[in-house]
This record gives structure tokens, sequence and C-alpha cells, in this order.
């Protein structure tokens, strides 16, 4: 005889992702009576995990750490009741409901799904890069440019991202150098043109970074110029990756609407996605502000939303 598949209880709220986004919302929804069942993933608590200091999220007079915030938030959901799983979903349906995800052969179902898979910046690859990441490398200006301050930094780019984070930086360091493989921006005209005309920032055209240096901290970099075939070394304090981010939705494909990058849609003034009962909030629906701060906002958005539709149902059957 083959042993029986142990059948899983119907989940009120299902929440996937487990960074600011996924966090607040388990608060709300755990104080909220719906007992929610968080896949965490298996990089648990987001992009914060990257990052060291954090000054700009409320109630940290002193700053904190960005994994620090992360437990605490957590255990402040757990505190509510909670529960999670360490482990990445690797399938889900949402064609009936109620909607069913799997984590390999195990499937859950429940009767709403808040998103929260955030998502990825892209880095260029390198080791160099991967180590120091938080200790001077970053890919978010708006959290990390503040700790630049009078100091010499750079950033890789060629897009709007990388002219809006180079021209936030010239309030802190005293340079800023613009690494871009081309000989110009893909930015639009407006953007390049502000970048270009700041005194503050020197542009590398057709140079690629190829090391950062440093053992505890950015010290120097490498730029290797794709013109003349020369590498040079320049002392840098901090490395600002701009090339873009990656929305994690590859699970989604086919079954939520997104736009061309692959951010999920939700409707205005809401976190209602385009499927009925499935809510996104974080920095998987939104390209604009990626803030924790907002991320958390969303969350909260997220669970009230997915509470009133739940309640709605129970009266509409």
């Amino acid at each position: 005889m083959s042993a029986s598949v142990e059948k899983k209880p119907l989940e009120e709220v299902i929440i996937v992702g487990s960074g600011p986004a996924g966090v607040t919302a388990a608060i709300y929804a755990a104080r909220a009576n719906l007992e929610p069942l968080m896949i965490e993933g298996e990089e648990v608590g987001g992009q914060l995990m990257t990052t060291t200091d954090v000054e700009n999220y409320p109630g940290f007079a002193e700053g904190i750490m960005g994994p620090d915030l992360m437990t605490v938030t957590k255990q402040q959901a757990s505190r509510f009741g909670t529960r999670f799983i360490p482990k990445n979903v690797t399938k889900v349906d949402l064609s009936s409901r109620p909607f069913k995800l799997w984590i390999e052969d195990e499937e859950y179902q429940a009767k709403s799904l808040i998103i929260s898979t955030g998502a990825s910046a892209k880095y260029l690859g390198l080791e160099s890069e991967r180590k120091l990441l938080g200790r001077g490398v970053s890919a978010c200006a708006t959290c990390d440019g503040a700790f630049f301050r009078n100091q010499k930094v750079c950033v890789v780019g060629g897009g709007d991202t990388a002219m809006e984070e180079a021209n936030f930086l010239t309030r802190f360091a005293s340079k800023v150098y613009v690494i871009h493989r081309r000989d110009e921006f893909r930015a639009s005209k407006i953007m390049a043109e502000r970048v270009i005309n700041n005194e503050k920032v020197e542009v590398l055209w057709n140079s690629e970074l190829k090391e950062v240096v440093g053992d505890n901290a950015v010290e120097k970099i490498k730029v290797f110029n794709n013109q003349t075939n020369e590498t040079v070394e320049m002392e840098m304090d901090g490395v600002f990756i701009a090339i873009g981010h990656k929305p994690n939705t590859d699970l989604f494909v086919d079954q939520l609407d997104m736009n061309d990058v692959g951010y999920l849609t939700t409707q205005p003034k809401s976190t209602y996605t385009s499927v009925d009962g499935v809510f996104a909030c974080g920095d998987v629906q939104d390209d604009i502000y990626r803030q924790a701060i907002t991320a958390a906002g969303t969350g909260c958005m997220a669970a009230m939303d997915a509470e009133r539709w739940l309640e709605n149902q129970e009266h509409s059957s």
C-alpha cells in the first residue's frame, strides 16, 4: 500500500515572499484573525538582508541593520500567529478557486493570495561586486547615498535609473563618476543632459567596471576602456550599480497581467491584480519608489484588501 498524502487545510490567505511588504501584510492579516501562511522563499527577508545600515525607516532614531529590521518585523508577525515556510514556491495555478500553489510536490490551497515576491536588482556579476555588497557597493542611491557625504562614488549604467541615481548622489558626494560602456546614454534626453551638465559629474564613456577593490570596504575600482583597451585604477568610496531591476514574477507569467518589463499590474488605489482574490504588494508591482517603507505600506493595503474581499465572498455565498 502506498502512503496516503496528507490533505492540507484550505488557507484563508497565503502570502508569497518575505520582504517588508510580505511581512507587513502578515502582521495585518494575522491581527485580522486570517491565520496567514507565509511561504518566505529561500532568500528570507528580501533585499534588506543585503543592506547594512537603514537610516530612513521610521521608528529607529539611530538606524538599524537591514537584517535586524527584518528579524524584528518577522517576530511581530509571528507573535500574532503567522506561520512560515522558508522554501520557494515552484508552481502556481490561479485559473480557479481555491488557488493552488506547490512547493515541489506539496500542494497548498488558499481562498486568497498576496504576492510580495519583490524585484531583484541586476548586477554585473563580478565576484568583487558580490563580496563588497553592502560595504560600499549598492544598487540604491536613495537608500545609501547619505553614507557617502564628501566622498567619491561611481554609478554604472546609462539609462534613466542611472541618471536619477547620479543626480541624487551629487547632493552628498564630492564627485560622481558615471561609467557607461557606450558613447551615448540610452536615457531620455532631458535626464542625460542634467547629468552631463552637472559640474559634480564626470562621465567615463566607452568604459566598463571590471573590478571593485577592497578588503572590508570599497577602496578602488578598475575600469576598462573598450576603445583604447586600457585599464585604469581609480580611488573610490562607493559603487552604485544602476542597470535595472527584474521583478520576480516568472511564476505568474500567463496567469496575471504584467507590464512590458514584468511588474504585476494592480488596479488604481488598490492591490487588486487581474485575478479576483489575488493581491500584489511591494517591489513586485512598484517600479517607481522601491523603498522598504513604501513596500510596507502596500503590504498593509494588500492585507486589508484581502480581508475585505474574503468578507464579501462570505456574504455573497
